[in-house]
């Protein structure tokens, strides 16, 4: 079943994103940020249970844009299929899912970049139909 995240799913969630990135840590503030989450409009945290377990995650972020006939645009981010269910169809599903609340919202575009170097990791987001060449991405960092 793929649904919106609630309250009761934080352990869940943050098993996922522990395979995602093992020594992350938010100083204690996880329940926190996730609450945050969850009340505030236009995020949405989406989970996918199999036979009542959470077996897959993704965080979506809608925003208002005053172009494109002010369609807003999405983007995502943390998308995690539990490790010992990857390659099974539930990374696929929850994608197509989430794509589809995009659309849903009226959204003209979903973005989503990944860290991922794996070839496996950009033939996925391909398939669920992504287009890599379309946009370059650019990251900056607070100087530390």
């Amino acid at each position: 079943m793929f649904r919106e995240a609630d309250a009761g799913d934080f352990d869940a969630v943050m098993r996922l994103y522990r395979q995602l990135h093992p020594r992350d840590s938010l100083g204690g503030r996880e329940p926190e940020v996730f609450a945050e989450i969850l009340r505030t409009p236009g995020l949405r945290l989406f989970v996918l249970e199999v036979d009542g377990v959470v077996v897959a995650t993704t965080y979506f972020n809608l925003i208002p844009n005053l172009t494109r006939g002010g369609a807003p645009y999405a983007v995502v981010e943390n998308v995690v299929v539990d490790a010992d269910r990857r390659g099974t169809g539930l990374g696929k599903q929850i994608m197509a899912h989430t794509l589809q609340a995009a659309w849903d919202a009226g959204c003209y575009k979903v973005m989503l970049m990944t860290g991922s170097r794996t070839h496996a990791t950009h033939q996925f987001y391909k398939a669920c139909g992504f287009d890599p060449g379309e946009k370059t991405a650019y990251i900056s960092r607070p100087a530390r």
